[in-house]
């Protein structure tokens, strides 16, 4: 069944081309497709499109098929085209023409707005707890390991003293930035679209407020065009937030990858988090990290290839749009489980203390020997070259005690006011 349909039947090769995976992903909207159809009835039934009894009649239904979508029983039958289709089906086939009504008033293009913006306030949701998780986890660990202190790095040579708190700190407040961007995102998301229709609005009396008031949208998409405009640039927004994330979670991977690898014994897995070789009975491989990594630096391609899919298009609907399911629905799927792992592994991995007492690390104390000549009086640039001396000539020693007390050094790592900071970030409405 199509909504479009009439008496010429479609190429079955066009059909299959057109429709696609669509399908497979609408299942993923199934429960906000009902939510979206629950409040435009409500609202149908307010302007006097639909009776109260018929009202009762379609919800009892509606609820019948939101215990099938809990159940995982809902399907959508392979002569159905979309959710939509099939969900007014079953309401058809129950009801008569009563299941023949509720399309009045709205469009596809409005109605699959509204599943998605409903299905991308969700994951925004769940993505927001599991990275504030994440967070919880680089707090509590930069706070344990907060005096431990590890090799700085820049051009990936040796630079200056750093610590285990400095470096799972960093990564903690880097999600505060990767919230601020998702928070824009949800703001810009959580319009109400319904009632836009085919993206010119209806000459039905519709009360667009009410469906905004039910499905707990903030405000509305007022200008029908501008709603419709609104789809494949909200999940353009939706796709730098996810690669923002991506790219904290890649770089924090590498950085795990890295520094518990043999050469620098830095960090430890335990070894049921480890992958084994076939040949080499040794090895302990750090595949989650790797795999994170590779997830990670793949969402950062997918801003691309939104762009692309919505690159010289015109106002209004096409069809171009469905594709977009196909790149943001796995990447959703992905970054929460990276999330979750990312999670799960640093709850549980472990530092190596003294790691500066090795000879080879012996030059990250160049610049605190440097600022000791400064604080006594001694130009830097003359500081620096006098150090600068003692290198060459292989007679630099240091013997001193690290002094670091401003904001952010790794003697002053201002956990409670990165908290603060999450803590300001995301208000979601329940």
């Amino acid at each position: 069944m199509k909504l479009w349909e009439k008496s010429t039947k479609i190429n079955s090769l066009i059909e299959s081309f057109t429709i696609g995976n669509d399908p497979d992903f609408d299942l993923q909207l199934a429960k906000f497709d009902v939510q979206g159809t629950l409040a435009h009835i409500k609202m149908l039934e307010s302007i006097g499109l639909l009776t109260s009894t018929e009202l009762a009649k379609l919800e009892t239904v509606l609820a019948e098929i939101t215990e099938l979508i809990e159940q995982n029983k809902f399907i959508i039958e392979p002569s159905v085209e979309d959710v939509h289709s099939q969900v007014e089906l079953i309401l058809t086939r129950k009801l008569g023409d009563i299941g023949k009504k509720i399309h009045a008033g709205r469009s596809r293009n409005d109605q699959v707005m509204v599943d998605l913006r409903l299905f991308f306030r969700s994951e925004i949701k769940e993505i927001t707890d599991l990275t504030k998780a994440l967070f919880k986890v680089l707090i509590s660990q930069s706070k344990q390991y907060q005096h431990v202190l590890m090799p700085g790095y820049t051009h990936t040579q040796v630079a200056m003293v750093s610590s285990f708190g400095l470096w799972f700190g960093a990564y903690a407040e880097s999600l505060v930035d990767d919230l601020t961007l998702l928070s824009s995102v949800y703001k810009i998301n959580n319009q109400n679209p319904l009632g836009s229709a085919a993206g010119y609005g209806s000459s039905f009396p519709l009360d667009r407020k009410m469906t905004t008031e039910l499905l707990g949208f903030q405000d509305l998409a007022y200008n029908s065009i501008h709603a419709q405009l609104g789809r494949g640039k909200t999940e353009q927004f939706l796709s730098f937030g996810l690669a923002g994330l991506g790219g904290t979670l890649g770089k924090m991977a590498a950085d795990v990858v890295l520094f518990s690898n043999e050469n620098f014994k830095f960090l430890k897995l335990p070894d049921e988090f480890t992958t084994g070789s076939s040949i080499m009975p040794h090895k302990k491989n750090p595949d989650v990290f790797e795999l994170i990594r590779g997830h990670c630096n793949l969402l950062q391609s997918l801003p691309g290839q939104v762009s692309l899919l919505n690159a010289n298009l015109i106002s209004g609907y096409h069809r171009d749009f469905q594709l977009l399911k196909e790149v943001l629905f796995p990447a959703l799927k992905n970054i929460k489980n990276c999330l979750r792992l990312a999670t799960h592994c640093l709850s549980e991995i472990k530092v190596s203390k003294d790691i500066l007492a090795d000879e080879k690390y012996k030059y990250l104390y160049t610049v605190e020997k440097v600022n000791e000549l400064v604080k006594t009086g001694v130009p830097f640039r003359e500081a620096y070259q006098q150090i600068g001396g003692e290198i060459e000539k292989g007679n630099f020693e240091y013997s001193g005690a690290l002094v670091h007390t401003h904001e952010g050094s790794i003697g002053n790592l201002c956990l409670k006011e990165i908290e603060k900071k999450m803590n300001r970030v995301l208000i979601f409405e329940l």
